[in-house]
């Protein structure tokens, strides 16, 4: 896959021209080449390890699956949260899962982890650099580089303040008298928060809150430090980067602030100084924002080797709550296949809520309203963000998915394990590679008490486990959290076996009705089919076998269930929220 190279002129051209058009229109006062050399330098890219990188290639396969975890959502008496993490992924998981998402374990102020103190160093509370070692020998680590904004408490943002170094000017200013109108943004608090600096009054630019200061970007030592830190994550094992808010990370005021030229080409310069340096780590970009701007985070397939799925949530959970799959149907078929060497990663649940951006233009606002409705019926709170015009508009529901589907529009039913497993079993068949939160994984219900004594919704879906309680409720039969483990382990158990489910073979969507949401996965050698059927309703349908066109010479068998069908004239009865995997026999 790899070819040797005679020498680092062409890469380092290659990261000259990113550093060009990065700062073009940015006066800096050190040499475009001088940076780029600089940047190789801090890479360790040098002209023995340069080499040629065959294009388009695919670094995951069908086996592949993460689990997505805070250090310390898991707890046990007398031992660090990060060696008991390992320890569930290793006693627990049994092989079905090839790599974790360890969200930020560094020293931080607020938001339970995305504002920084210290990017070179692990959260002692959670444990050392050689427990995420551990971590990283066993599983593909992928971790976040909070690349956006860092913590107001940090050494960078007090030397801001003093004028000293490191720190001086590496975060983004503004005046009240900009025009900052149309800056987009997801919350409701003051963009501009006033300092001050042993220069006077200043105004440092918060995108998230008032302890989450913007970086600017515009100061090449700031892109100098984030380029050290990949190479530090690198060393110490993570293999996988997910790019925090980083569609925010240039600003001009004027302008939205949003998905700039100059942040798709920072992403550009990381994914060929990375790729350069460990071939086979990758880039995800977390932008949540409306479908079409995130799929632009896959630039030419030389951008983000991985996009969020962010419109698959909402959808998924409007389709399973309204019994109607014709918005998810309708996305699915505006999607483009990702091209080799990209994919998608799929998720439905995560540390945050339920995004509601995503799904603009998608669902209208009566749809997200009443979605919104019903969430809140189920426990789930929402959060808002500001528009230009100063009124607020929901941004997210904060809710665990378990109690999400806990019912449907008309109230709380008896379908709710049956409808979150169907969830699980129509994202694992998708094209893409898919990312399971932990609470997910065990069924989490929504945690009010977190939610009260933090003083933030978001907490309401990140509870923490005493370890010995949960081993108690895996071992139980009767154990609600048992069985959703129980069966999501066994779809992933289904999905690494086949072909068909690679992240990057065929997809096709089916016309099957409103309440039979239906897509066809194809393998790359074209050997397997799946049609992979779930009924999004409360109420038994009849499948006809001949409206998925089935080759009626083959023997076709549901991969979940093991039921065999020899007749494509055969009509099969579908229960609520059950999935089929109706694959040939023959290639099984």
């Amino acid at each position: 896959m790899l070819q040797r190279v005679d020498d680092s002129g062409a890469l380092l051209e290659r990261v000259l021209r990113h550093v060009e058009a990065i700062y073009h229109d940015t006066p800096i006062e050190v040499a475009y080449s001088d940076l780029a050399a600089e940047m190789l330098r801090l890479m360790r890219v040098d002209e023995e390890s340069v080499v040629a990188l065959q294009p388009y290639v695919n670094h995951w396969s069908q086996r592949d699956a993460l689990v997505i975890s805070y250090g310390d959502s898991l707890l046990r008496e007398g031992e660090k949260p990060l060696v008991t993490l390992k320890h569930f992924l290793d006693e627990h998981t049994d092989g079905l899962l090839t790599g974790v998402h360890i969200l930020p374990f560094y020293p931080w102020s607020s938001d339970d982890g995305f504002s920084v103190l210290d990017y070179s160093s692990v959260n002692e509370a959670l444990g050392s650099w050689s427990d995420i070692n551990a971590i990283a020998r066993d599983y593909d680590l992928m971790a976040d580089l909070v690349i956006n904004h860092c913590s107001s408490r940090s050494l960078w943002f007090q030397n801001f303040l003093r004028g000293q170094s490191p720190g001086k000017d590496y975060f983004f200013t503004a005046s009240p008298e900009d025009d900052l109108s149309a800056v987009v943004r997801p919350r409701t608090s003051d963009l501009l928060r006033e300092v001050e600096t042993v220069d006077g009054v200043r105004y440092v630019w918060c995108t998230f809150s008032h302890d989450q200061v913007d970086l600017d970007f515009r100061n090449p030592e700031v892109l100098l430090q984030f380029v050290s830190i990949v190479r530090h994550y690198l060393d110490n094992g993570v293999r996988i980067f997910r790019l925090d808010a980083v569609a925010f990370l240039w600003k001009v005021p004027g302008t939205d602030c949003l998905n700039l030229e100059e942040t798709h080409e920072v992403v550009r310069l990381l994914r060929t100084l990375v790729e350069h340096a460990v071939p086979d780590a990758l880039l995800i970009t977390e932008t949540n924002i409306p479908n079409q701007q995130n799929l632009s985070y896959f630039g030419n397939a030389n951008e983000a080797h991985c996009v969020y799925n962010f419109s698959l949530p909402p959808l998924l959970v409007n389709t399973l709550v309204t019994g109607d799959c014709s918005h998810l149907k309708m996305w699915m078929m505006s999607m483009p296949p990702a091209h080799n060497g990209t994919t998608y990663f799929n998720f439905i649940a995560s540390h945050d809520g339920i995004g509601l951006r995503p799904a603009e233009g998608l669902l209208s606002d009566e749809e997200l309203d009443a979605l919104v409705i019903t969430m809140c019926h189920f426990g789930g709170h929402v959060s808002y963000r500001a528009l230009d015009d100063g009124q607020s508009k929901p941004y997210e529901i904060n809710i665990s998915l378990f109690d999400a589907l806990q019912g449907t529009t008309a109230g709380p039913d008896s379908w709710g394990l049956a409808r979150f497993v169907c969830a699980h079993a129509i994202m694992l068949g998708l094209e893409g590679m898919p990312g399971i939160y932990l609470h997910s994984l065990l069924g989490t219900r929504n945690d009010h008490a977190r939610v009260e004594n933090s003083g933030h919704y978001r907490a309401i879906n990140r509870h923490q486990w005493d370890y010995a309680q949960l081993e108690e409720e895996l071992e139980r039969e009767d154990s609600t959290h048992s069985e959703v483990f129980r069966r999501i382990k066994n779809l992933l158990s289904i999905r690494r076996q086949q072909p068909a489910f690679h992240p990057n073979a065929t997809q096709f969507t089916l016309h099957l009705g409103a309440a039979l949401f239906g897509y066809w996965r194809q393998s790359m050698d074209r050997r397997q089919s799946v049609f992979c059927i779930s009924n999004v309703s409360d109420q038994a349908l009849p499948l006809a076998l001949s409206d998925i066109n089935l080759i009626g010479t083959d023997e076709w068998v549901d991969l979940i269930g093991a039921q065999r069908f020899h007749s494509r004239d055969e009509v099969v009865e579908v229960r609520p929220y059950q999935t089929l995997w109706i694959t040939n026999a023959a290639a099984v």
